[in-house]
């Protein structure tokens, strides 16, 4: 079997393509900018190319077909029309990566399925994600395009760490104020419910669709098993770590509101996501991909990322400008306390 990754060295696509490679015997082919090559296993091929030049793309394609091909990093309407251009008679199936983000916030019922409403008034990603879905289907029905959609919600590697409030240079700045022993801002009280899932078990799922013929036409969820609040993911974090958490709470909206003067999408990425609570039904999945399962449970996984990260410098990316932001929010919650009277 031949596949083709748009992307492939990510956080996802990485823990794919070297199952695939390694694991299962396929022949990987990568489309990218070649920005990360040290990622890629051996046995992979690589076509270095920019795939929004869609000349270059389509030469550098010419009489190559493929079982699968997999978009990792197609946003809009208009990348994944151009993919429609290119592989429409080059692949026997096309997968999509949507997000979990895309089902409706809140959703009638907290239990997720496939058939839960798409819709996110709160953040812009979702609702692009949602406009690709529905061209990608509109091809299936009238043309029989053999797409087949995939969401994921949070998911990490190695390399990451899942948390609900960061700032644009990602996750470290809240690792380090916990090993410092200051506060870290949770969203909401910290009971909602959340999902997160090591990127090598989101692979045993999507590789299971691959070259499935019950898998076209259809929108499959990939998460794990382990549902936790935020509270117990905060501090299975600071248990890893072997230090005292101090959570401090704020509300999505406050942090939406005092956020967006400093650029942080807080109304999408919590309002739209991670506020609420989703437990997330993968009997669809499991039906077609009976391997399916969680083998690395939220305290393995966190153990594994912060082993990597706080032996990696590369990964220890400070940012001022969050931090500096975290403590003007509690200070200033703080003062209102103490100014409080009727």
């Amino acid at each position: 079997m031949k596949a083709l990754f748009i992307g492939g060295t990510g956080t996802i696509s990485t823990a794919i393509v070297k199952r695939l490679a390694e694991e299962l015997g396929w022949e990987v082919w990568l489309l990218n900018r070649g920005n990360r090559s040290e990622v890629v296993p051996e046995e992979v091929h690589q076509i270095v190319c920019d795939i929004s030049d869609e000349v270059a793309a389509e030469k550098a394609l010419d009489g190559m077909t493929f079982d699968v091909v997999s978009e990792f990093i197609g946003f809009t309407v208009d990348q994944v029309e151009r993919d429609y251009r290119l592989f429409k008679d080059k692949t026997k199936q096309y997968m999509y990566i949507s997000s979990a983000s895309a089902y409706n916030k809140p959703a009638a019922n907290y239990i997720i399925t496939e058939g839960t409403t798409l819709a996110n008034p709160h953040w812009e990603y979702s609702r692009n994600k949602i406009a690709c879905e529905e061209f990608l289907m509109k091809k299936y029905r009238e043309e029989g395009f053999p797409v087949t959609i995939v969401r994921p919600s949070h998911t990490y590697d190695e390399r990451h760490v899942p948390l609900g409030v960061h700032g644009k240079k990602g996750f470290y700045q809240v690792i380090k104020r916990m090993m410092d022993g200051r506060p870290v801002i949770i969203q909401g009280d910290g009971t909602s419910l959340w999902t997160v899932t090591f990127n090598k078990d989101f692979a045993i799922g999507y590789t299971g669709l691959m070259g499935n013929r019950h898998a076209i036409g259809e929108a499959f969820q990939i998460t794990g098993d382990e549902t936790l609040t935020w509270n117990q993911i905060y501090q299975t974090i600071a248990d890893a770590l072997g230090v005292k958490l101090k959570p401090y709470h704020v509300s999505s909206d406050y942090l939406s509101a005092v956020g967006d003067k400093y650029g942080f999408d807080f109304e999408g990425s919590l309002t739209g996501d991670k506020s609420v609570s989703v437990v997330f039904d993968n009997s669809k999945l499991k039906r077609v991909v009976p391997d399916m399962r969680t083998t690395v449970r939220f305290d393995q996984g966190v153990r594994i990322a912060l082993d990597y990260v706080l032996s990696h410098p590369e990964c220890q990316v400070v940012d001022p400008e969050f931090d500096k932001w975290c403590d003007k929010v509690i200070a200033t919650l703080e003062e209102s306390k103490q100014g409080f009277s009727f």
